[in-house]
């Protein structure tokens, strides 16, 4: 039996006619007053609306839109799509963009508007709801959940014990035709961001050739989590909450699959954060901002912890407790300065054949 929690398909898109240097993750201030996220529908934002851009997980952020439109009285309008083309999106329509809050699954498609100066800056209040490295150290943007990166093995082919402690061993000829990666997704772009900062450009060059020669290249993580369980390749690495979605839909005497995780410091170790901004174009800076403030706010970050997302909440006092490592395990979450717009991991997997 099949639930409906796929997430928005995320993938490395190039804008049309584009060159390399173009590709988007595929990628001035407001004083607006910023609802408490729980004000009732007699509020001065009643009657309001605003647009969200969500790259997000829909059914969570639907559930999040209907508790937001009963306590705030706003109407808001969600266009879900690749988190990749709505920022491509955004760039091409400028101050023309009819959205007001940009929602996205990864630190690089912020980056990419924040360094365009198309974000607005964030309340105070509500960047003081969830650790202050969990957002932009320029406050355009707030973080909101949290994803691990992980390895999946199939259970009959492998034991725990031989999963690999870094994922710089995948390059290694032992895991010829037994691994699957998907380096379209938006997902594997800050991993390869994390080895070029720790290994530099050329040595990241040899080891995603390396991934090359190994693997088997799947156009989603679904499809990979599901290749794996089957028994189709052996492991392949992921965003952890694709496993805990796959085993949901398969149950668990059909799960033949399970989690691994990279050794703390390594490339593969990445905790990193889904953010929320507001554009600076927007015309509904107060109720974009208020739609900022419930994000983070407990009645939100307890939706996100219960939901079959199955992300980690950022707000204080707020655990999910759906997933079996809880984020304080899982390791710090890496800086977004650090993950950068994703554009020099994007041009190296194109130059080794990786992405077209």
């Amino acid at each position: 039996m099949s639930i409906a929690v796929r997430p928005v398909r995320r993938s490395v898109v190039v804008l049309a006619g584009a060159s390399v240097s173009a590709l988007v993750l595929t990628a001035c201030g407001t004083s607006g007053h910023a609802a408490s996220g729980t004000s009732s529908p007699g509020s001065s934002l009643a009657g309001q609306s605003v647009t969200v851009y969500s790259g997000q997980h829909e059914q969570t952020v639907n559930a999040l839109v209907k508790d937001f439109e009963k306590r705030s009285g706003v109407k808001v309008n969600v266009r879900s799509g690749d988190e990749a083309e709505l920022t491509n999106q955004i760039l091409t329509e400028g101050s023309a963009s009819p959205a007001d809050v940009f929602f996205a699954e990864n630190p690089p498609a912020q980056t990419t508007l924040e360094n365009k100066g198309l974000l607005a800056k964030v309340n105070s209040s509500t960047l003081a709801a969830v650790p202050a490295g969990d957002s932009s150290a320029k406050a355009d943007w707030v973080g909101v959940s949290a994803r691990e990166s992980a390895f999946v093995y199939n259970t009959g082919k492998m034991q725990a014990s031989q999963a690999p402690a870094s994922i710089k061993d995948l390059a290694e000829p032992a895991w010829k035709g037994k691994l699957g990666i998907a380096p379209s997704e938006t997902d594997f772009t800050p991993v390869v961001t994390r080895m070029i900062k720790a290994q530099g450009l050329d040595a990241t060059k040899t080891w995603l050739q390396g991934l090359k020669a190994n693997a088997k290249v799947y156009g989603s993580n679904e499809d990979l989590a599901t290749a794996v369980n089957r028994g189709e390749v052996e492991g392949g690495v992921i965003d952890h909450y694709y496993w805990y979605r796959l085993r949901d839909e398969q149950g668990a005497a059909n799960t033949h699959s399970a989690l691994g995780y990279f050794k703390p410091g390594d490339p593969g170790a990445l905790v990193d954060v889904s953010g929320a901004a507001v554009l600076a174009s927007s015309k509904h800076q107060a109720a974009a901002q208020a739609f900022l403030a419930y994000l983070v706010s407990k009645p939100a970050q307890a939706i996100i912890a219960n939901s079959e997302s199955y992300e980690y909440p950022l707000a204080a006092g707020v655990q999910n407790t759906k997933v079996s490592r809880p984020l304080k395990d899982a390791g710090p979450v890496v800086p977004a300065g650090d993950l950068g717009d994703g554009k020099q991991a994007l041009q190296l997997m194109q130059s080794v054949g990786l992405l077209t």
